[in-house]
């Protein structure tokens, strides 16, 4: 899934109480990708390393710094989650709602990635098995996408409405 899509799940899967909570699960929906690839492009934006050729579309994996797998490796993985959202959970003595959006950037992405490149490393350090789904950009899968999300909001903005009348 694309990152925009992770940060708008997200937040209105789980940051829908207020703004400050909102921004939270947007960032938290964001993160994943955030430091493997976020990282690997400002870093190719201002020439500390260098890349593929992203024009004639995905790249060989290979030709991506070794960086940017271990990253990808750590925040894709549900095993890796349980263990923050566990820690976080016990250092606050409260559940942080939040970071829900982690787990589902997760979940959202082991169908929506292909073998062919990044798939889901989500049972990662335990095992490096991931699912060959169906990519992210192809069309079965980005318009209903974006239908949904589109369908995720205005249902919040229903509700949030309907509650503001009563």
């Amino acid at each position: 899934m694309d990152i925009v899509s992770h940060g708008l799940y997200g937040g209105v899967a789980f940051g829908r109480k207020s703004r400050k909570l909102y921004l939270w699960a947007f960032g938290f929906g964001i993160m994943p990708d955030l430091f493997s690839f976020g990282i690997f492009t400002a870093g190719n934006i201002l020439g500390l390393v260098s890349g593929p050729d992203w024009g004639s579309g995905l790249p060989n994996p290979e030709t991506i710094p070794q960086f940017v797998h271990i990253l990808y490796n750590i925040t894709h993985s549900l095993v890796v989650f349980a263990v923050v959202f566990g820690l976080v959970w016990l250092l606050r003595k409260k559940l942080f709602i939040p970071i829900l959006a982690w787990g589902l950037h997760i979940l959202v992405d082991i169908p929506t990635h292909s073998a062919a490149f990044f798939p889901t490393p989500f049972l990662w350090p335990i095992s490096n098995v991931a699912i060959d789904g169906v990519n992210w950009g192809q069309p079965v899968i980005f318009y209903p996408d974006i239908a949904i999300l589109v369908l995720a909001y205005f249902l919040w903005w229903v509700l949030r409405r309907k509650k503001r009348e009563s």
